[in-house]
């Protein structure tokens, strides 16, 4: 296999016609990983805003260690809170630890027609374009206000996002549409599925592994349950429903975590799983959930005529709406314009979730556009294609000729 990074001549003329390149080199400087603090990445942040005379608004974690930024462009008749669009983008990325990195994934690294880097794809060049923007708005006045909207711990459940729309509703703003610029390759995406994540306990009873009649064995059974899942994800994959118009047409049903058991001669006691339903709007999650709990209900009577203390319990962990907008809806139309993609080809629509949803949720139109491939993040060598920051470069400016005045 072909190193992708073995030449090293970089496309120096597209790279030096890219305005936004030394701000992603910035942001991808900064390690923000989620399981650490970003507030390095959005202090920096928020000081270049505040050189420009642009009012932000942090709100912070429990911990006052993480924040979100929101930064406000005024209109040109001062009107800050009625109206606008919001640029929206995560701070956060996921850890590296462990992946064969070639580059230094913290200093972002142009190689041919790539630039390499944790973040660049997912979402950081998004990010720094709309920072990159910030002048030239100012410059020509707005029609209505623009809104950033930076937040941290996208990437462990949309957590701290959260905090920033509930802050953004209190303090009476009401965007008239929302970007998210997770990576679609600059195509515009009006849907997402949803996902609801839950914990899947079992009690057993615990026994010398020689007298497996007198134990009740809670790997074992979670194995079934598991076996359960995936039979529900098979009849899926082969009956649907179907939305062709997604990446995965259907719904899927995912076991991601399963630990339990404590030595070979020892009946486990206990047993966790860790699951997933990532349903699109032709399947109801509280459906599926229930077929699972009805089976493993199902087990529980011969558990508990060995002991009466065993039993299987379920939590949800985390709920991420799916969200769909409106194709012909005026914020779709207004990303097809400066996208400059025929709307008469249809809107994408994703299997993984975004902040999207959650905009939405609040009665903000949203859809999601930004430059790179969801392939490439999450991956070591992360990287984004020279073409997809400038195709991102001129969507911000035909957006500018939208929204300003002048």
């Amino acid at each position: 296999m072909t190193d992708p990074l073995s030449n090293a001549a970089p496309h120096a003329a597209l790279a030096a016609d890219l305005a936004a390149l030394p701000l992603i080199k910035k942001w991808v400087s900064f390690a923000s990983v989620s399981r650490d603090s970003n507030l390095p990445l959005i202090e920096w942040t928020r000081d270049l805003l505040q050189a420009q005379g642009v009012q932000c608004r942090l709100t912070y974690d429990d911990s006052g260690k993480k924040a979100n930024l929101w930064a406000t462009l005024p209109a040109q008749d001062g009107e800050t809170r009625l109206g606008g669009l919001v640029l929206s983008g995560h701070s956060d990325v996921v850890p590296v630890d462990g992946q064969p990195w070639t580059t230094d994934p913290f200093e972002a690294q142009l190689i041919d027609d790539k630039l390499y880097g944790r973040g660049v794809a997912d979402m950081k060049s998004f990010g720094a374009t709309a920072l990159m923007m910030v002048p030239e708005l100012l410059q020509r006045k707005l029609k209505h206000p623009v809104h950033l909207a930076f937040s941290y711990d996208e990437e462990v459940g949309c957590i701290g996002v959260r905090r920033l729309i509930a802050d953004m509703v209190d303090q009476g703003f009401r965007p008239a549409g929302c970007i998210v610029g997770e990576p679609t390759g600059m195509q515009v995406v009006i849907a997402h599925k949803g996902k609801h994540a839950y914990k899947t306990s079992v009690r057993g009873f615990e026994a010398h592994s020689s007298r497996t009649p007198q134990g009740v064995n809670a790997v074992a059974i979670a194995c079934e349950f598991v076996a359960k899942l995936n039979a529900m994800h098979r009849k899926l994959v082969a009956e649907g429903p179907f939305d062709h118009v997604f990446d995965v047409p259907f719904t899927t049903i995912h076991t991601g975590v399963i630990a339990g058991g404590t030595a070979l001669n020892i009946i486990p006691r206990d047993c966790e799983v860790t699951w997933e339903i990532r349903h699109h709007h032709l399947n109801s999650p509280l459906t599926l959930f229930n077929e699972a709990k009805s089976f493993a209900d199902s087990l529980v009577p011969a558990m508990q005529a060995v002991a009466a203390d065993t039993g299987i319990t379920h939590k949800l962990l985390s709920v991420l709406p799916g969200f769909a907008t409106e194709a012909n809806s005026a914020i779709a139309q207004l990303c097809f314009k400066c996208a400059e993609i025929d709307s008469s080809l249809g809107a994408g629509k994703v299997s993984y979730g975004t902040e999207a949803a959650l905009f939405h949720q609040v009665g903000v139109p949203t859809v999601v556009c930004g430059p790179g491939h969801i392939a490439q993040g999450h991956q070591p060598n992360e990287w984004i294609a020279l073409e997809q920051v400038a195709w991102c470069e001129r969507f911000m400016r035909r957006l500018a000729d939208e929204i300003c005045v002048n």
